[in-house]
């Protein structure tokens, strides 16, 4: 399906573009892009890294287009205007967007696995494609963050695999309603709640996809889910969750800083399943996981092995290090389902917590800022303290009139310590000087890879002041 054909990805350093740059490379495709960040001067290895691989990088002024026969992939939003786009335009090349290329990747695949929901499908992702990859299906993954298992020196950004079996799993995406362009043979539906479009909109995306998959996972501890499922027609689904009458269940769950340990029940057995991950919430993703392997004919027993190795994913909940006994993590998220959860997990342990938190636009705030503010204003207490910085921009005609400020009022006026620094370098500055031995920071946020650099150098500054 790739071979012989020409990529020019727009935006090609993105986390949605380059594992699938590099599926259709893999497969036979010649790739080339360009990117701001690139422009820019950011992310120097990441680029380094691309054009070993062979891809073409260019910079974002249209100089990458020379052909007709090139295919551009951008975002639906990305205007004539941009010169990319323009060039593309006067050379008659056809155009798609990321998820029109993915689904086209997706569906043609002889067995397929879909993972949906507003929080956990990058996990959830990860974990069944290593699965897989143990029980020797050798899939082909697409993931939207780095997954640890398949790093290597010669793939230091493994957000993708391609695999000789015939089985493709990957995230989906609500966010744009693409998640309407795939047909997956299993459906795994984590929760339903609101991100980034309306609780009714999502109600729809989200029950056309469960409802046309051969089998559907879905999570009987989401009620939004529960009542999605009850209206629909579901033949051979499967459900997990810590509720009575799930098919996969998980009991005696024990929890550590860093690992889990829980009982899964499936199937009328028991298996003890240990984990080097942390949290409730990847307890959950793992019993999704399970259940969809499961429903290509995995043994649970082959899943529970595999799980034990999985070492998780970069920026979901990724320890940096400890300096001066504060701990510095890295985490994805964005909004209030996954913030709760990250701070959830930490809460079960001692120490005070300082999170900074970088809005991924000023989209967002409009849409869920009064549920952000209430997030942090109910899961910190005490001594803990949260930190905004400006939102994430890059352009455009979007209404800047609310801002961070507006959440860090909220939680101040419930009873909360919150404080907005306009600029992320002060906003660390701020952190290494108030932060003491038994504090853990973590920092949190999407759409910006510079997040991982900025909590390094926090991490580091901390080291210096030992």
């Amino acid at each position: 399906m790739s071979k012989d054909k020409s990529y020019y990805f727009c935006g090609i350093g993105g986390s949605g573009m380059l594992p699938l740059a590099m599926i259709v490379r893999e497969k036979g495709a010649d790739v080339a892009g360009s990117d701001r960040a690139l422009d820019q001067g950011r992310l120097a290895a990441k680029f380094e890294w691309l054009k070993n691989k062979g891809v073409g990088l260019f910079a974002q002024d249209g100089s990458g287009l020379t052909s007709g026969d090139q295919i551009l992939i951008a975002s639906a939003a990305i205007e004539d205007s941009v010169p990319d786009v323009a060039k593309a335009n006067s050379l008659g090349c056809a155009r798609m967007t990321r998820a029109q290329l993915l689904a086209e990747q997706f569906n043609a695949s002889p067995r397929s696995i879909a993972i949906g929901g507003t929080s956990g499908k990058s996990t959830v992702t990860g974990m069944i494609g290593w699965i897989l990859t143990e029980a020797g299906l050798d899939p082909t993954i697409m993931n939207g963050a780095v997954m640890k298992n398949f790093v290597a020196d010669d793939a230091p950004f493994a957000s993708s695999r391609v695999g000789d079996g015939n089985i493709m799993v990957s995230e989906v995406d609500e966010s744009d309603g693409s998640i309407a362009l795939f047909d997956p043979e299993i459906a795994v539906l984590n929760n339903v709640s609101l991100d980034h479009k309306s609780l009714e909109e999502l109600r729809q995306l989200f029950g056309d996809f469960a409802g046309k998959a051969k089998h559907c996972i879905w999570n009987r501890d989401d009620a939004e889910t529960m009542a999605l499922v009850a209206d629909l027609d579901l033949k051979d689904a499967i459900s997990f969750g810590f509720s009575e009458g799930a098919d996969f269940r998980a009991t005696d769950i024990d929890e550590a800083p860093v690992s889990s340990r829980f009982i899964l029940s499936a199937n009328s057995d028991d298996y003890p399943v240990t984990m080097q991950v942390p949290g409730r919430h990847n307890v959950a993703n793992a019993l999704a996981a399970i259940a969809a392997a499961s429903a290509v004919g995995v043994p649970v027993a082959t899943s529970v092995a595999a799980i034990a190795q999985f070492n998780g994913l970069a920026r979901r909940f990724d320890v940096v290090g400890t300096a001066n006994d504060i701990s510095v993590i890295d985490d994805f998220g964005h909004n209030p389902d996954k913030i709760a959860a990250t701070l959830q997990t930490m809460k079960a342990f001692p120490g005070r917590i300082i999170a900074f938190f970088q809005p991924h636009g000023f989209g967002p705030i409009h849409k869920m800022g009064a549920e952000l503010a209430q997030v942090f204003a109910d899961m910190l207490d005490g001594d803990d303290r949260v930190i905004l910085c400006d939102p994430v921009y890059f352009g455009g005609t979007v209404d800047r009139t609310i801002g961070s400020e507006s959440i860090t009022d909220a939680v101040n006026a419930a009873g909360g310590m919150a404080s907005h620094i306009a600029g992320r370098a002060e906003c660390g500055d701020h952190i290494v000087h108030i932060a003491k031995p038994g504090d853990r920071i973590v920092i949190m946020g999407a759409r910006d890879d510079t997040l991982s650099i900025f909590a390094s150098d926090i991490l580091a500054k901390l080291a210096v002041n030992q």
